[in-house]
């Protein structure tokens, strides 16, 4: 567990800095990821700069590297705060921003990096012994930088949680919290923000009709049931579950204790008759759910993952700019536009995976790693969605998955990730960077999850040396 008391004391001189550049008046960018996680960090700093006066622009780019750099150094705006990006790439913005920037983040940094930062302009979990792949994202992180400016920002710790369920911080037992993540839970809590129950968890548990729901849940992903409504329809109906009161669908989040235990059943009972899906299911389906008070019922908003599925696909359909909005307060634009994005970006991955596993070529599985070729099929900014839908896929359980897509612009994205049930002890944080760098690439990430981009021209070395450090001692997890 990492200890927090060295992050705390490191986050005061870290804020003067950033107070001294707003009380000089200069204009900030803040810069962040697409995803779930980096929509909330980015919100946080944005509405902590709001709050003091702040003159700062949000911008979100899909990933971190040379080019994007230099569209920074063209733009010169006077002070940059990134933040669910950079890391490792410290030499580079001193390189091309000189002083003027941050970098708030959780992945996984070289030790160079943590050593060399004289200035204290990275702020990361891993400097200061926490574990960023499970203990805080990058909107935990933001969110402790935000509170240390001003205590009033602990309304903010919401968002955070949003953040976490989103990066799926949720790895404690039955989906529940650990190190800086459940002290920031309590905060929530304790702000009377967000309430903990455990639950059925399905997805859209105060939006969608219950079968619905169960057919949309692909975590755990059980066979005859999951994308198929038809069928959960009917398992309810045959139970006897009242699926509708006064003419209206009823969603999960509105049914008793009593009949959730009818509802467990209901799908106990098909699991017992199918052969594809173990009996196990039935305990990935209850865990810890977080739900924000502050949100009206039966909102997109209200359940914290279903929060995180809506900036997750507002930041991956090409519109991160209605997540920040959403972040920051507007609930009009958001409820119009989220719905619709919501739909398109569901339709989107369905129709991918079915391609994935109908062209049988796409796919080369070994039983302990399974590559994926994407090309001329999913666009870049769909990538880590469909990595981790087909890592929660029964039919690669066990391996470790790597997807890939040729970008516009000739190189080629991966990402990877540990599916359920995988042993392999390679960090793909670790795999990632070494193997991008080899050929002159940029990659890194976490543990279980990680990213990278690589000229297309070395596409044959890069899989060759993926194939070798997957096996390699220095690339494990210690």
């Amino acid at each position: 567990m990492g200890d927090s008391s060295r992050l705390v004391s490191a986050l005061k001189p870290f804020c003067d800095k950033i107070r001294s550049v707003v009380e000089a008046g200069s204009e900030i960018a803040v810069v962040t990821h697409i995803d779930a996680d980096g929509i909330t960090s980015g919100s946080i700093m944005a509405t902590a700069l709001a709050r003091m006066g702040a003159k700062y622009t949000v911008r979100t780019v899909s990933d971190m590297n040379p080019a994007t750099i230099d569209r920074m150094k063209a733009e010169d705006h006077e002070f940059y705060i990134i933040t669910d990006l950079g890391g490792g790439m410290a030499a580079n913005f001193r390189k091309a921003l000189g002083d003027k920037w941050v970098v708030i983040d959780h992945h996984q940094i070289p030790e160079q990096e943590i050593v060399t930062d004289d200035a204290g302009q990275v702020m990361n979990a891993w400097k200061y012994g926490i574990d960023g792949g499970i203990e805080v994202p990058a909107g935990g992180m933001a969110y402790m930088v935000a509170s240390a400016l001003d205590r009033k920002n602990r309304d903010l710790s919401c968002l955070a949680v949003v953040s976490a369920v989103g990066d799926r911080q949720d790895q404690g037992d039955k989906r529940s919290f650990t190190g800086l993540n459940s002290e920031i839970l309590d905060t929530a809590k304790s702000m009377g923000l967000v309430n903990v129950d455990l639950d059925i968890m399905l997805t859209g548990r105060e939006t969608r009709p219950l079968h619905e729901a169960l057919a949309f849940t692909s975590f755990p992903f059980i066979d005859g049931l999951t994308w198929n409504r038809d069928n959960c329809y009917s398992i309810f109906k045959n139970a006897g579950i009242k699926l509708k009161e006064n003419g209206r669908w009823r969603v999960p989040a509105e049914f008793s204790q009593e009949e959730k235990s009818a509802i467990l059943d209901a799908i106990a009972k098909f699991v017992a008759t199918s052969n594809k899906t173990s009996p196990g299911v039935i305990d990935d389906l209850i865990g810890y759910v977080y739900t924000l008070a502050g949100e009206d019922k039966r909102s997109q908003l209200r359940d914290a993952r279903e929060f995180a599925t809506l900036l997750n696909a507002c930041g991956r359909i090409g519109k991160p700019g209605v997540g920040v909005a959403i972040c920051m307060g507007d609930r009009n634009a958001m409820l119009t536009a989220g719905e619709e994005i919501n739909a398109q970006y569901r339709t989107t991955l369905r129709n991918y995976i079915s391609a994935i596993f109908s062209e049988k070529w796409r796919v080369t599985d070994d039983g302990a790693n399974a590559f994926v070729n994407g090309d001329g099929l999913v666009v870049q900014d769909m990538l880590g969605a469909v990595s981790s839908l087909l890592s929660g896929s029964p039919t690669l359980a066990g391996r470790l998955v790597f997807v890939r897509t040729l970008a516009p612009d000739g190189t080629y994205k991966f990402s990877s990730r540990k599916s359920l049930g995988c042993a392999s002890r390679a960090n793909l944080g670790l795999v990632m960077r070494h193997c991008a760098e080899s050929v002159k690439g940029t990659g890194g990430g976490h543990a279980a999850a990680a990213g990278c981009r690589i000229p297309s021209s070395s596409l044959d070395s890069f899989l060759s040396c993926l194939k070798a450090a997957v096996n390699d001692e220095k690339f494990a997890t210690s």
